[in-house]
């Protein structure tokens, strides 16, 4: 007992580590085979058997077991005679690192990449070697400046330890100033490793070790928990705040390239940022406002008196203020500008900056003004227009398909035989499927071929109805057809197509009236809810939300869905369609469940999206009174209104698809046929007098206004089957990089046929439904394009064509 470990090398090439004489049992044993690297203490060494290479011993001192890390150090080897050049691997990977004698842990939690540069090994550098491993660092040691560079540059390290100790055999500051001389080592924090002082000396001044580029000192100590901590507060303190700056100079590239003009004052408005969009907007050189207070800068007179005081009064609250405003450029032209002010806070909930957005309003002046800019700008107005073109990130939702009509050759409602729970229960439910304007390419990729401009042009929101721009306004002449192109739409409102219908659907239903409250409030909600659509999503998106709205008030106004229901259904089934998908991350539900997201983790796995849109709608309709459109109507009204709205946006919810259809037909459809033929039936009237009968008929028009798109005429449908397989196609190439279950093994980009796809949707989903709400609500036109759709897709799958149009319409 007590006597230091021996290492013996069996003929096996099994080392056995034994702590005494009396002990024959092997301890951490390590098989070590000629020439190969073998892993050893967390790394890969190069090694032959006949080296006594001591395992990793817990208990034993830094210094009494020095581990050989990297054989073939520069200028060192065995004694036996040449050695092989070191070879590093991280986590498995060979790597050669610039020939350099140097290791690397297997072992890695974080991203924090650390390097020793110690010219020998000892117990000093065997405690940070330990410390990082414990820590969870990559660790790599260099023996060398010339090595220690070039690994540097090679993995950019956050950290770097730097034997300080020596002279003789490199000069630790010389050292510290070469790595300091590179672009990268300004997010590296350098520590250096300096001898203990003797109590009867004073201790040295840490100045030349920062004058040198250090950034802190550790006084010699081999104790792994020492260096452990050290590393810890390195990594929490310094490291962490380089994180933050590193994503700053991301944050800041963003700006510089964004298009909207963008202006960031202190909170006493010192100008301390412009982007170049607000030097090409305003005319100035950032040099000329950088540092310059805003009450410096020539004000335009078009403005009211009280307005600058009004702004000041929100924003000073730490309140945000968004509208329109005068401004005067270099030239003394004056501009009007839609601008958000947002109050930035700081520590202790202080205001330390001011962040204002501006667009310049869309008047006969301001193009003149905005002519005049890029005409200024030159060259450099084409590549900020290019730039940044899909503005905002949301997703659109799925399509689906149905096939049968009154006079068409499809089966009737009471001959059709309803899918088996087998064939339910052997698909994954999820949405529907639909794209914009695609070209097909080689497999399954699409590119746009229409509506190609999708950057937001300066369009001045209209205070009322009354206010639409002409072009705008001839479009929605035609929206209480069935044949309302919506992507001509979404084309000339630049992708706004939301706001626009719902002012005349809504004004159209007396919506205003009904909620008290006025079209500027309306138009403040419609704002906000299509904000909080993803505009980067292929199907998911507000025109996707203002195609359902559109849906959902075609079958308002048929007469007996009209006789049906009361004013307060209508509001809310035209509320329910408008927030219906809102914030739809462009994923299904069964993706975020899978992914653990955190809404799934809110919701318990179960319907999180559709609780998500009703939730996040109604938290963006109260949290401001601008546009809270219920603060008007009295508590049980809004009770009510609310309960109706959230009800039609759960019945969304794919997976009680059959239950919600199969409702429908028992209550609805079957006392409709009875009565017809009349025949004694003890099944439930309809109409106003029975709530539980309205329920069912407003979840049935939500859930076929959702899922409309088969019934579509053939170019909006075409339009629509495209971009929600481009959506599934994006998750499935999602689920497959993060090793996530594929949801929809058929919509992989590389083998699906689009028209298969459709087909089998329409046949589970859409035919069964639809038969039962034409029944109800007597839609020829619908059913007749949904038989003519089916046998598009029908022609294509025949033909084994992939592509969304036959080859004599491409």
């Amino acid at each position: 007992m007590g006597c230091a470990p021996s290492i013996h090398v069996s003929q096996s090439g099994v080392i056995y580590c034994r702590d005494s004489e009396e002990s024959n049992s092997p301890r951490q044993t390590t098989s070590v085979s000629q020439g190969p690297a073998a892993p050893l203490h967390g790394l890969f060494v190069q090694t032959d058997a006949a080296d006594a290479i001591p395992p990793s011993c817990a208990s034993w001192a830094p210094g009494a077991a020095r581990v050989r890390r990297a054989r073939g150090e520069l200028g060192s080897g065995s004694s036996g005679g040449s050695v092989a050049p070191a070879v590093t691997t991280c986590r498995g990977r060979r790597r050669h690192c610039c020939s350099s004698a140097e290791a690397e842990t297997q072992t890695s939690y974080t991203s924090v990449k650390v390097l020793l540069i110690f010219a020998k090994e000892d117990s000093q550098s065997d405690g940070f070697w330990w410390a990082c491993d414990r820590a969870g660092y990559r660790c790599n040691i260099a023996r060398t400046p010339e090595s220690a560079l070039e690994c540097f540059l090679d993995k950019h390290h956050e950290i770097i330890v730097i034997d300080h100790r020596q002279t003789r055999n490199f000069d630790a500051e010389a050292v510290c100033r070469s790595i300091r001389a590179t672009n990268p080592s300004e997010h590296t924090v350098i520590l250096a490793v300096v001898s203990q002082t003797s109590s009867n000396h004073e201790e040295a001044s840490v100045l030349p070790l920062l004058h040198a580029g250090f950034n802190r000192r550790f006084m010699e100590n081999s104790s792994i928990i020492a260096c452990y901590n050290e590393l810890i507060q390195i990594e929490h303190g310094e490291v962490r705040s380089q994180f933050k700056l590193r994503a700053c100079n991301s944050v800041f590239t963003a700006l510089d390239h964004c298009h909207e003009a963008i202006e960031i004052t202190s909170d006493d408005h010192v100008i301390q940022y412009v982007n170049p969009a607000f030097e090409r907007m305003m005319g100035y050189h950032k040099g000329e406002l950088l540092g310059k207070e805003l009450a410096e800068l020539p004000k335009s007179d078009k403005n009211r008196a009280d307005l600058l005081e009004t702004i000041n009064t929100c924003i000073k609250k730490g309140k945000e203020w968004q509208g329109v405003y005068y401004a005067r450029r270099k030239s003394g032209d004056s501009i009007q500008q839609h601008v958000k002010i947002t109050p930035v806070m700081g520590q202790g909930g202080k205001i330390r900056h001011f962040v204002s957005l501006k667009k310049l309003c869309c008047t006969t002046d301001n193009n003149k003004q905005i002519h005049k800019v890029h005409r200024d700008s030159g060259d450099n107005s084409q590549t900020e227009s290019h730039s940044f073109r899909y503005k905002n990130r949301r997703k659109e939702s799925i399509d689906v398909k149905s096939i049968s009509s009154r006079g068409s050759d499809a089966p009737s409602l009471q001959n059709r035989r309803y899918p088996s729970m087998a064939r339910i229960h052997s698909m994954t439910i999820e949405a529907p499927i639909t794209k914009d304007g695609l070209r097909r390419l080689s497999g399954n990729e699409y590119v746009f071929t229409k509506n190609v401009h999708q950057s937001h042009s300066h369009l001045a929101m209209p205070i009322t109805i009354n206010d639409v721009p002409p072009s705008i306004a001839q479009l929605l002449d035609n929206e209480e057809s069935w044949e309302f192109n919506i992507f001509e739409l979404e084309a000339v409102t630049h992708k706004r197509p939301l706001v626009y219908l719902g002012l005349k659907v809504f004004s159209r239903f007396g919506v205003c009236e009904f909620l008290h409250c006025s079209e500027t409030t309306l138009r403040a909600w419609l704002q906000v809810i299509e904000a909080n659509y993803h505009a980067s999503n292929a199907y998911h998106n507000s025109t996707h939300a203002a195609d359902v709205l559109h849906a959902t008030a075609f079958f308002l106004g048929k007469e007996r869905v009209k006789g049906s229901l009361d004013q307060l259904d209508e509001v809310a089934a035209l509320i329910a369609a408008t927030v219906h998908d809102v914030d739809h991350p462009g994923r299904t539900n069964s993706f975020l469940c899978n992914a653990g997201s955190e809404l799934a983790v809110l919701y318990n796995d179960t319907a999180v999206l559709e609780s998500h849109h009703t939730a996040l709608a109604f938290q963006l309709t109260v949290k401001d009174n601008k546009c809270n459109i219920f603060k008007n109507i009295d508590r049980n009204h809004y009770r009510t209104l609310r309960q109706a709205i959230i009800d039609m946006v759960l019945a969304t919810e794919m997976t009680k698809h059959f239950e919600h259809v199969n409702k429908f037909v028992n209550s609805i459809n079957k006392p409709m046929a009875a009565e017809v033929e009349g025949s004694d039936c003890d099944c439930n009237p309809i109409g106003k007098n029975f709530p539980e009968n309205q329920i069912l008929i407003k979840r049935m028009m939500i859930k076929c206004a959702d899922v409309a798109n088969p019934c579509r005429p053939l170019d909006l449908c075409i339009e629509w089957a495209g971009r929600i397989s481009e959506e599934y196609f994006a998750q499935t190439d999602e689920e497959k990089r993060q090793g996530l279950p594929v949801v929809m093994p058929v919509f992989d980009r590389n083998t699906c046929s689009i028209p298969k796809s459709q087909i089998s949707f329409i046949d589970y989903f859409i035919t069964d439904m639809f038969d039962a709400w034409d029944a109800f609500a007597h839609l020829p036109a619908l059913m007749q394009h949904l038989a003519d759709n089916y046998k598009h897709w029908k022609t294509l799958d025949d033909l084994k064509c992939k592509s969304l149009r036959l080859p004599s319409d491409s």
